[in-house]
């Protein structure tokens, strides 16, 4: 539980849920290394915060499950963890089953 809601204290930021909207579907212009996934210095630009900043969200990402930093020499380069996001699936689909969660409906 205690993963689940470090990832849930994650995703509520905007900056983070903003990095990982671009982590998703990266804009063709950045510096980003094919298969390494997203830049760093890419996400300075997007989140037009400064790289101190785009380092203290990306490791709260990081240390969620929910993104993979990869440092090539000076540079790091994130992309999306999808087991990350399959662990939070599985435990929210978890809450929305348990026995009495049943969705109301409006007449």
């Amino acid at each position: 539980m205690d993963q689940t809601l470090t990832m849930l204290k994650a995703l509520a930021d905007p900056v983070r849920w903003k990095a990982l909207a671009f982590l998703r579907e990266p804009s063709p212009s950045t510096c980003s290394q094919g298969d390494r996934g997203v830049c760093a210095c890419d996400l300075e630009d997007v989140l037009g915060v400064s790289q101190p900043t785009v380092s203290h969200h990306m490791k709260q990402l990081v240390e969620a499950g929910l993104v993979r930093a990869v440092r090539d020499g000076r540079w790091v380069f994130y992309e999306i963890d999808p087991r990350g996001f399959a662990v939070l699936e599985s435990e929210l689909g978890r809450l929305a089953r348990a026995p009495g969660s049943q969705v109301a409906t409006r007449p």
